[in-house]
């Protein structure tokens, strides 16, 4: 599995309706993708309880394998976007641990976390302690969906989650908590 995310970020005066409106509108184009687990909608907004410092529009997605990550970075869905807001960075991941609830669908909150690899932990170690988590994570009954992922040309691991209800976590530089929109999935 791969996980990418790309993000916009908008203007603080930027009528973030807009994005409601166009996850609205073409949010569910992507329901059924071949090879998408899911791809997350995701927004943040500097007036609400994402805490966030800046306006953004960020979708996540988790891919069964890399034809799925192609053939949309190659097709017109993506270009649409870029064509709407610029071609943007995408960032991806390595997948070494997923989980996904029957009841993803029902996701209300994001966060992401990128955080450093420290080169003194082993990285099978590390990967085993990210692992840990998630499945740790698929115990607790508010959390919907659990990625981590690692990034070797960063040294970065990429710890996402979606959350039935909103998230005291802190938002900061490191970690990022968004409003869910839609979700696309599979049948």
């Amino acid at each position: 599995m791969i996980a990418m995310q790309y993000s916009f970020t908008l203007p603080a005066d930027y009528d973030m309706g807009i994005i409601d409106r166009r996850i609205a509108e073409k949010g569910h184009l992507l329901d059924n993708y071949p090879h998408l687990r899911f791809k997350a909608y995701l927004s943040a907004r500097r007036t609400d309880a994402t805490r966030s410092r800046d306006n953004l529009y960020a979708p996540f997605y988790l891919w069964d394998d890399v034809e799925g990550l192609n053939n949309f970075l190659g097709g017109d869905g993506f270009a649409g976007v870029s064509g709407a807001f610029g071609r943007p960075q995408v960032k991806s991941w390595f997948v070494w641990q997923a989980f996904v609830s029957p009841d993803v669908s029902q996701a209300a909150f994001a966060t992401r976390e990128i955080a450093p690899v420290d080169a003194s932990i082993p990285l099978g170690e590390r990967r085993k302690q990210e692992s840990g988590r998630v499945l740790r994570d698929g115990e607790d009954n508010g959390i919907l969906a659990s990625v981590a992922g690692f990034e070797p040309a960063t040294w970065t691991v990429v710890r996402f989650r979606l959350w039935a209800a909103e998230q005291p976590e802190q938002a900061d530089e490191a970690t990022r908590i968004y409003r869910v929109g839609h979700m696309s999935l599979p049948k």
